[in-house]
């Protein structure tokens, strides 16, 4: 069996990367010149990817320590602790018995997470929320290692916005102030609500306010995504017709993540010496989006009527402005503007909705798509 050359995963081999020539360069010269990116880009645009493909680079591998959290599901700071403290355990501190040792005596508000595994007769570390009492401490502590450690680090912090919902007071003067004293240590601020992130590094109220490199992430062109589909199909003895790619690109407003899947089954049910045909993309594209309603269907039924009124509004627009505007209201017969404004407000805190300026569109494009299907 052939491996399919469209992956699913954010782990791709470098070989089965698609483009993000520019990108790379960009975020690989940060990390050498020391300094503190942050990286915005719509979701499933391939951040994440991103970010793994240079990880994963020769040059990074072998000269750094780097670790990668995820804190979209995180509501606190003690949350964010927890994720940071197992990832750099797991991800630095297992590289070597003296880094090991560094970890177990340097988080000493932690070690109630401090175990033994009697299998591997190696200790564990595992933090539990009860376990961090004093948040902050905890953080000087986990930077204090990593700090120590015998190789630059490089912190990926994934949906990084998210810190600007926790309960905690000031959250972004705390860890700015434990990060600009930072040396040995470096973070990508990613995240995928550019609003909140411009907000958080471009205005002089806020603490992190130029403190970071910015690199935004647009989809990939559409002729270099092309040209990289159809050599894949090429090497396996198969084809790609360009307007097959066209449905598929178009349909999916160019987001890797679908894309990458339409394509992964086009390339697997065509047959070697077969063509792909526009009628097969927008078949594979059909079944594709009709697998993603049972999640839509859960989101629609977690959320209001005012709320849904309001989201099917914006779909139809596809970017929606003016939304509380007596024309709007009537265009869509909705009950009233603080109704809508309501609406808006519990949209966004849930991630399903996105403004930008005075723009409002779906986070996931995908739910967009799916209502227009139906």
């Amino acid at each position: 069996m052939k491996t399919n050359p469209f992956y699913l995963t954010n782990r791709i081999p470098p070989q089965f990367f698609c483009d993000r020539e520019t990108e790379t360069k960009q975020l690989l010269k940060s990390i050498e010149n020391q300094e503190n990116v942050v990286l915005m880009a719509q979701r499933r645009i391939g951040k994440t990817g991103l970010i793994n493909h240079c990880f994963d680079l020769e040059d990074v591998r072998d000269n750094y320590y780097t670790v990668s959290i995820d804190i979209l599901h995180t509501s606190s700071l003690k949350e964010f602790v927890k994720e940071l403290g197992n990832a750099a355990f797991v991800t630095v501190a297992q590289k070597s018995e003296k880094l090991r040792r560094s970890f177990l005596t340097t988080l000493k508000s932690l070690t109630a997470s401090i175990g033994y595994d009697p299998v591997t007769a190696t200790p564990t570390f595992n933090i539990r929320l009860g376990d961090v009492e004093s948040p902050g401490f905890s953080l000087d502590e986990i930077f204090a290692f990593l700090e120590s450690a015998d190789r630059p680090c490089i912190i990926a912090i994934d949906e990084f916005q998210r810190i600007a919902n926790y309960p905690e007071k000031n959250v972004e003067e705390l860890l700015r102030g434990k990060i600009q004293k930072l040396t040995n240590t470096h973070i990508i601020f990613a995240g995928s609500e550019r609003r909140i992130l411009s907000e958080m590094f471009q205005s002089d109220k806020r603490p992190f306010y130029q403190s970071a490199t910015m690199i935004q992430l647009e989809p990939i062109d559409p002729d270099r995504y092309y040209s990289f589909a159809q050599n894949q199909f090429t090497k396996s003895g198969k084809n790609l017709k360009r307007e097959a790619f066209d449905v598929i690109y178009n349909l999916f407003e160019g987001i890797t993540l679908y894309v990458h899947r339409v394509l992964h089954d086009c390339f697997y049910y065509t047959d070697s010496g077969e063509i792909c045909s526009k009628e097969e993309a927008e078949l594979f594209s059909d079944n594709y989006i009709n697998e993603c309603g049972t999640k839509i269907k859960e989101i629609l039924a977690g959320i209001s009527e005012s709320q849904k009124e309001l989201l099917y509004a914006v779909s139809a627009e596809k970017t929606a402005t003016g939304i509380t505007s007596g024309a709007f209201i009537k265009r869509h017969n909705l009950k009233s503007a603080s109704a809508v404004q309501s609406a808006a407000k519990a949209l966004i805190e849930a991630g399903i909705l996105t403004r930008k300026g005075y723009a409002y569109s779906l986070s996931d494009p995908m739910t967009r798509i799916w209502l227009e299907k139906r």
